[in-house]
């Protein structure tokens, strides 16, 4: 998942890498030695399996130069691969699919260089361990780089761990909407610690922006950067900030140390569909438009169907013991078949695992005054109308389980939006319409990202990030993450 403001680099001002901020600097280094440190472990036990798995006791023939020199000039010429794809620049560190995709383009790179390089040269390295070698390896770069990543969000949720310091400048309403973007998801690693705003709101009193203090003016921004000590200087709309200030901002930032970045107006697309084309002298935005029909969709429905129908098999002993203990905890049937509106507005019955008693709509006007969301769903905490079983299923979600079968039958996806009630969708906007554009899901970005305990908004903007840049490697990983949440269950009830 990408924030929701993008971040564009406008210049890149460090000198060797360097920062200003002496904590923030150490910070990103030890990071960054402890990833070389995870590679380098990593690497080792990846050539050390490759080598017991393709000769085991074995004395290793037809090689000219002993295993005991490939191996760690092996180790050491991947590392390089490593860092001259740039797997340790902090731009892609953290946050994003980048990292990953730089992991794996160097080791299969360098495993496409070698192999070409053995057969000109004739060495004579066996093939067999190099494949095993660079298999285990390449994944295994890809779990450390993930638990090393996952180790610093959660440091960052805390307030710790390495993060840019942000200087934000632009007018006070997009400042202030910036701020509240980069703060909606900290484990980003952008922690704002000041504001510059136009010279025509600045007061002769000391300002906040929220609990943001105003630093100065856009006069003054790079002196106003080394006082609170950022090391990003984050620009957003503003109509005073002309191309030609913000040319001139980026030399003044030259040999500080200070990077800049760009935030654009445009929100919640995806970086697949943003390409920075250079015409006349200006760097231009082109967004493609988002697919809802074509080859990925057929594929994505065939991935669905697939998975489901493997699914529902391997579970049904699962589903079987659920239905029979739904059947002793109270009266009434397994199933819950609810009307829900699928793609295109087109409405059918969602199958759910019972969780409340049979009359639970018949009470549900009773309970509204206690709803504790913000919008058109009603959730509460503890709704007297759930089961004993059903706390139980709504817990780890196994309630949701029989909505493989809307999956099977085309109704559904795995991953998508969450599938409205008919009374939702007649108030919907025509933003929040857009929903109805893709399937619903089983699982989405709604569901990973705390469910219940999201506001209506919040979820709102998610099922639309997701509408407008769904792709299978997100679907992927949203359904990776939900086994996170589910085991988690954070925002279940």
């Amino acid at each position: 998942m990408t924030s929701a403001t993008l971040l564009t680099p406008a210049t890149s001002s460090r000198p060797g890498g360097e920062r200003p901020g002496k904590t923030t600097r150490a910070a990103e280094r030890a990071y960054i030695r402890v990833l070389v440190v995870l590679d380098t472990a990593v690497l080792a036990v990846a050539i050390l399996v490759g080598y017991l798995a393709r000769f085991g006791d074995e004395e290793p023939t037809g090689s000219e130069i002993p295993y005991v020199v490939v191996a760690p000039v092996l180790l050491l010429v991947w590392l390089v691969s490593l860092k001259a794809m740039r797997c340790y620049d902090d731009q892609v560190l953290g946050y994003g699919a980048d990292e990953y995709r730089r992991v794996s383009a160097a080791s299969m790179r360098l495993a496409g260089g070698i192999a070409i390089a053995g057969y000109i040269a004739d060495v004579g390295v066996s093939r067999g361990f190099l494949a095993i070698s660079f298999a285990v390896g390449t994944i295994g770069l890809e779990v450390a780089r993930f638990a090393a990543r996952k180790r610093l969000h959660r440091a960052r949720d805390r307030g710790a761990g390495w993060s840019r310091k942000v200087l934000v400048v632009g007018d006070t309403a997009h400042v202030l909407e910036l701020v509240h973007t980069l703060r909606r998801e900290p484990y980003a690693g952008y922690q704002v610690v000041g504001a510059c705003i136009p010279d025509a709101l600045l007061a002769p009193v000391p300002q906040r922006l929220g609990d943001v203090p105003v630093v100065g003016s856009f006069r003054g921004i790079p002196e106003a950067a080394t006082a609170i000590g950022a090391d990003t200087v984050a620009v957003t709309a503003s109509g005073e900030l002309t191309a030609t200030r913000l040319r001139r901002l980026g030399w003044q930032l030259e040999g500080t140390g200070v990077d800049l970045v760009v935030a654009p107006a445009l929100t919640d697309v995806a970086g697949p569909r943003i390409h920075t084309r250079p015409v006349a002298g200006l760097p231009l935005i082109h967004v493609e438009a988002p697919e809802f029909r074509g080859a990925r969709k057929l594929v994505k429905g065939f991935v669905d169907r697939s998975i489901s129908s493997i699914a529902l098999l391997v579970l049904a002993p699962l589903l079987i013991v659920i239905a029979l203990a739904i059947k002793i905890d109270s009266r009434g049937p397994v199933l819950f078949r609810q009307t829900r509106v699928g793609q295109g507005g087109e409405e059918f019955g969602v199958f759910k695992f019972r969780t409340m008693v049979v009359n639970a709509d018949a009470l549900l006007a009773e309970l509204a005054a206690r709803n504790e969301t913000d919008g058109l769903m009603f959730k509460m905490r503890d709704d007297p109308r759930v089961t004993r079983v059903g706390r139980l299923l709504r817990k780890w979600s196994l309630d949701e389980l029989p909505q493989l079968a809307n999956v099977l039958l085309g109704q559904m996806s795995l991953v998508g939006p969450r599938p409205p009630l008919p009374s939702e969708v007649a108030r919907y906007d025509g933003d929040v319409a857009r929903r109805l554009l893709v399937k619903p899901g089983m699982t989405g970005l709604w569901q990973v990202s705390g469910r219940s305990d999201l506001s209506w908004e919040d979820g709102i903007r998610l099922d639309l990030y997701y509408v407008e840049n769904w792709s299978l490697a997100a679907d992927l990983t949203i359904l990776w993450k939900t086994f996170g949440a589910v085991l988690n269950s954070r925002g279940a009830y």
